[in-house]
This record gives structure tokens, sequence and C-alpha cells, in this order.
């Protein structure tokens, strides 16, 4: 067990109260501080980026683990309190920044040093680009762009592994059937998995709902690589534009193509016009928007 002052220690210490307008509940259980550290697999060779320390309980474990880390926090109280807690470990740094303003892999470049313009990072998976892991306990509220985020940038983590409300992280790892537009966005860049379920008794202050840890492992390459990112999205957007009707119908409305050309391209690619978009696995999306793509001069003729 890490021995380092609780929360409330904390709390008392400094005289804090956490910030409902950043969502601020601190995950007080020692128990699974633990786990979410484990669930990253960490070794001394890794570099971690933190979202979100807030008080530094989560801090303690990866810096027990990881060769690094460089943990953004946006809110300015805590930095000083941060940099004094781990004033003893120069191998942790703290930056004051919104993780939806920088680039993710900046942050962790050798200067240590992020600024709100951004900084100029390889290509994505590129082989000069230094590899590094997330490890993040959510507010609730920006969860899903954080993620895309985070999946979307020049050049992801290898690994996620993010504290969020417990019906998001089902909704993240459902299949064919149950899926949703997140499930789609998430399992496009990664393979998703819930690590465990953490009650809301386990924070402080205590949130309405339960919490899940997910694990994100990153592809290499995304799950349908024959087809554009920004056109597939656009094409499962209009899906699940209007998801309880059926696709010949939403994807029609959504793209602004007449029934001809929806069905022409749900029969090109082999799904029934009947189906709704919840039912589609991440190839048969693939194979839709190939059908529909932009060169496409047969259904080109017939948008509205």
């Amino acid at each position: 067990m890490i021995n380092s002052p609780s929360v409330f220690d904390l709390i008392r210490r400094y005289d804090l109260d956490p910030k409902k307008s950043l969502g601020q509940n601190f995950l007080v259980d020692e128990s699974h501080l633990a786990r979410i550290a484990a669930a990253a697999d960490l070794t001394p060779a890794d570099i971690v980026l933190e979202i979100g320390p807030g008080l530094g309980v989560l801090t303690r474990h990866l810096a027990a683990q990881a060769g690094r880390v460089v943990a953004v926090e946006l809110d300015d109280r805590l930095i000083p309190i941060l940099q004094e807690l781990f004033a003893d470990q120069p191998h942790v740094s703290f930056v004051h920044a919104d993780i939806l303003k920088v680039d993710p892999a900046g942050l962790i470049s050798d200067d240590r040093r992020q600024t709100a313009d951004g900084e100029s990072v390889a290509p994505r998976n590129s082989p000069l680009a230094t590899p590094y892991k997330v490890v993040a306990n959510l507010p609730y509220y920006i969860t899903s762009a954080v993620l895309r985020h985070l999946l979307e940038c020049a050049q992801p983590p290898t690994r996620a592994v993010v504290m969020v409300q417990r019906e998001v992280a089902q909704r993240i790892v459902a299949g064919p059937g149950d899926m949703s537009l997140l499930a789609v966005g998430v399992q496009f860049y990664a393979e998703a998995n819930i690590v465990q379920k953490v009650p809301a008794g386990a924070f402080h202050p205590r949130p309405k709902v339960d919490s899940a840890v997910l694990r994100l492992d990153v592809r290499p390459q995304p799950a349908v690589t024959d087809v554009e990112p920004d056109w597939y999205f656009e094409v499962v957007r209009a899906g699940f534009g209007q998801k309880r009707k059926q696709l010949r119908n939403s994807v029609s409305a959504g793209l602004g193509l007449n029934k001809e050309a929806t069905e022409a391209g749900l029969a090109e690619a082999g799904i029934d016009p009947r189906r709704r978009a919840e039912t589609l696995t991440l190839q048969e999306w693939g194979a839709l928007a190939k059908a529909l793509g932009k060169g496409n001069s047969e259904i080109e003729g017939l948008r509205d």
C-alpha cells in the first residue's frame, strides 16, 4: 500500500472544497487506486500522462511504477499543492492546462512543457514518436470529448485506463445490437474492456452514479482501413442521427441521398435496408461508407 496522506487529510490541510463546476469527485478508496494503476500494466520504461490528478493520490501509485509521470490539471489551486507533495520525485511533473486544448503527445515531449498553442509531433504512429500511456479519472461531462481527443490525435497513447460513468463504460464496450455512436467512435480506434466497477461510495464527494474503469488498448491501425475516417464517421453519424428509423431512412436523411441511392449503397454493402444503426458492426459501417463513397459516380448522381 502506498504510504501517503489521504484525500481527507489533504482537504483539511489545504482548506479545499471540490469544485462542482469541474466535476471533481476524488477517489478515496485505496484498493481501487491500486487496481487502476495495475490495469495500466506499468514498467520503469513507461511514460504516463495522467489527466486530472486532483490531490495526487493516484499519482503516487503511478509514480511508484512508471519511469516518468506527467500530470495535466485544470484546477490552478492544485498545481502548487501537487508540486509540494511531489517535490522529492523529479520524475513526476505537473502542467496547468485544459487537456482538450493541448496536444496529448506534446505534453510528454522532452522539455516537459506544452503551451496552449500546441506543438508539432511526429505523424500518427510514427516510430519517431515517444510511446506513452494515459491514466485518468475523467469528469463525466467531458468523457466523450476527451476520449475522442486522445484517440484521434496525431500520436495517441498505446493504452488508456480511464474512470468513467458506469453507464458510459457499458455503452462503449457494447456489441452489435446495442451499438451507439460513442461505441463505434471508440472501438474504431481501440479495443475496449471494463476492468472493474467502482461504487459511488468510493469517492468524495459522493457522485449520484457508480463508475467503472475502462481500459482502451489502442490499435496500431484503425479497425477499418480502406475508408477515410472523416467519411466513415459522416456515414455513421447519419445512421445514428435517427437511430429509431431503418437505415434506408436515417442514412438517406443524414447524407442528403434519395431512397434509391441509399438502398443501392446498402445493397452493395450487403446490408438489409430495414436494419437499424445499433445492429451494424464496424466492418459493416466500413462497407457502407465505401459503397456510398463520394467517388462512387452511380451514387453521386442520385444525391438530393
